[in-house]
């Protein structure tokens, strides 16, 4: 099962190319703007999780470093200097690309092509190696050292015979399931860190990477809460954007479950509650098929587009019955008020701080015996009743959930779950 995960996790060799090409011409079209030469290798460099081969399938941020002229740096240091070359580079990029969306945002150049972006920072290489970079909000130059990332990432690697590689994916897999907000120099950061306390991975090339998961993820949810922690390699800055302990602790659970299940027909789905849709469960659900009747109608967002959990999103689902009082469901559980079939189910936007212009994407699954013997599982990836709401209501029996995603430039950049606990009345 991991084996074929592992596959899952994988960039497509399409995609892989297609990101390539587009890597390609976009340096090209640089190189003809500051040198005035075709090159379309020179002068870049891949960095992020791509640089440091931790991407995984659906990544959809591509970062990359342009190499400019050494001649332009007295050039820049005036007043206005760092914006003036984020611009240029802009007005480079957009003669190659007229039709793109391209524009410069704060560090970097966004080039936003249909399924992914590529953030262009244009900096100048220093002579260790490390880069400076223009940051338009301070209006001057910084410094930058994502090679030694790249470095410490390939030898912590190398160390652990592919295991800090195949743990990097993994866990990305999970932030993505579980709407985990940690930037991916962040989760390499953790992994490397954990990897340096765990000898018994730099053994050889480990099978179980049920147990590994299991301890990084009790790792995970001891760390202190802190603002920030040091980059691996470059022992930069990297900010905290929200606390992951809680939901790292409430994964430890859910990898025991998973292990407990080894060998049994729920392995693969404990698994999927782990990791989402790249664990595999064909065989599971063809075995499932035949011995019922239903219509496994579920769909995955995943599916329908790449995900990259960057925002923050948060529903809220009132109640009501005609010649009722309005409840909050939250209330409702929290005061073990039971929820009855005949209910009007009203989702709203809580809190969300994604910027506009986005699309919201609903899903309803209906889940137990009830759902399966009405073969009414739903499930499909639908668009709300309303603007920025959905209306359901309750009919049946079942621990039944709602989920909510934003998509922002054909990205899932921030999820949520309103679990919908449905009673039989008496």
């Amino acid at each position: 099962m991991f084996d074929a995960t592992l596959f899952n996790l994988k960039v497509g060799s399409e995609r892989a190319q297609v990101i390539r090409n587009r890597r390609d011409e976009i340096t090209k079209a640089l190189n003809k703007g500051f040198r005035d030469t075709e090159s379309a290798q020179n002068n870049r460099l891949m960095v992020g999780s791509w640089g440091r081969n931790t991407a995984i399938n659906g990544v959809s941020d591509l970062d990359m470093i342009y190499v400019l002229p050494e001649s332009l740096r007295d050039e820049t240091r005036r007043e206005s200097g760092a914006e003036k070359i984020l611009s240029k580079t802009r007005d480079y990029l957009r003669e190659r690309y007229p039709a793109t969306n391209i524009k410069v945002d704060h560090l970097v150049v966004v080039v936003q092509f249909a399924d992914f972006k590529f953030e262009v920072q244009p900096c100048f290489e220093n002579e260790d190696g490390s880069f400076d970079f223009p940051d338009t909000y301070a209006k001057t130059w910084k410094r930058t050292d994502p090679r030694s990332e790249i470095k410490e990432l390939q030898a912590v690697n190398d160390r652990t015979y592919g295991n800090a590689r195949i743990l990097c994916r993994l866990v990305r897999a999970w932030k993505n399931k579980h709407a985990v907000k940690m930037n991916g120099l962040l989760v390499d950061t953790f992994v490397w860190r954990f990897m340096n306390e765990h000898d018994e991975y730099s053994l050889g090339r480990t099978l179980l990477y049920d147990q590994m998961l299991l301890d990084f993820f009790k790792y995970l949810a001891q760390l202190p809460k802190k603002e920030y922690w040091m980059a691996l390699g470059s022992n930069q800055r990297v900010n905290v954007a929200k606390p992951f302990q809680s939901k790292a602790k409430k994964t430890i659970g859910l990898c025991q479950e998973a292990i407990d299940a080894e060998d049994t027909e729920e392995m693969a789905a404990k698994w999927r509650k782990v990791l989402g849709r790249f664990v595999p469960i064909d065989d599971v659900d063809s075995e499932k098929g035949k011995c019922s009747d239903y219509v496994d109608t579920e769909e995955f967002i995943e599916d329908f587009h790449p995900i990259d959990i960057s925002f923050e999103l948060a529903l809220e689902c009132e109640v009501t019955q005609d010649g009722f009082r309005p409840k909050l469901l939250a209330d409702m559980l929290k005061m073990n008020i039971p929820l009855f079939p005949k209910k009007r189910l009203h989702f709203k936007i809580q809190y969300c701080n994604v910027p506009e212009p986005y699309t919201l994407l609903w899903k309803v699954l209906n889940r137990g015996k009830e759902a399966e013997k009405r073969n009414c599982v739903r499930g499909q990836i639908i668009d709300g009743k309303e603007r920025n709401g959905h209306i359901e209501h309750t009919q049946f029996k079942g621990e039944h959930y709602v989920e909510c995603y934003v998509v922002k430039d054909g990205v899932v950049v921030a999820k949520a779950r309103q679990v919908v606990p449905i009673e039989e009345e008496n």
